[in-house]
């Protein structure tokens, strides 16, 4: 696989933003569940997922003192790294917004990031340019969602072959297409975390 870029603003933006050096963080906290290639949900009933977990999810961080504490609804969110928006699509918890970076791999599929089950920015339309570390949006509520899901970030980073329109970017799309390679996005990003094996 072609090289990856690492973002070092993500993290830090994402800090800042939300004051959370001002709180006193330490590190994120994961759950295994919460991990790129899960295979079963970390909320509810711990259900298998339909397919292995396509990212990863920020909900929980530890502070220098030791407790754990929740990310909040409307936690403001940083890009991982430049790029265009591609598309806005609806997921199970509010939106996604798929973002190309310009870069592509030796079977010329570009790379993306993807922010789910987010409240986008007003300013955030196809087409918008962003630079690293601009921010898209909110963690959107989900009490009104339905499923008993806590509010968290999903992150997903992939190759999605150039052939796809655009407009037709959303996850069941990108789901049925054989030839979309996802990532880990820790290693995309650098930040200090801890794998967890209970909440």
């Amino acid at each position: 696989m072609d090289r990856m870029p690492v973002s070092r603003l993500f993290h830090e933006r994402l800090l800042f933003f939300n004051n959370l050096d001002g709180l006193g963080f330490k590190e994120w906290i994961f759950h295994p569940a919460m991990l790129f290639g899960a295979l079963y949900e970390w909320w509810g009933d711990w259900g298998k997922r339909e397919r292995p977990h396509e990212g990863l999810d920020l909900c929980l961080y530890r502070t220098k003192e030791g407790s754990i504490h929740h990310l909040a609804e409307e936690t403001k969110i940083p890009v991982i790294l430049e790029g265009k928006i591609s598309n806005v699509a609806d997921d199970f918890l509010g939106e996604s917004i798929f973002v190309s970076h310009g870069a592509y791999d030796s079977n010329e599929r570009q790379l993306y990031t993807i922010y789910g089950h987010v409240k986008p920015g007003n300013h955030i339309r196809p087409g918008e340019r962003l630079s690293e570390g601009d921010i898209v949006g909110v963690i959107a509520e989900t009490k009104n969602s339905g499923p008993a899901v806590p509010h968290h970030l999903h992150i997903s980073v992939a190759w999605i072959p150039n052939t796809m329109h655009v407009q037709e970017l959303g996850w069941q799309m990108i789901n049925d297409l054989a030839r979309v390679v996802f990532l880990d996005p820790l290693d995309v990003t650098e930040c200090p975390y801890s794998i967890m094996s209970s909440i």
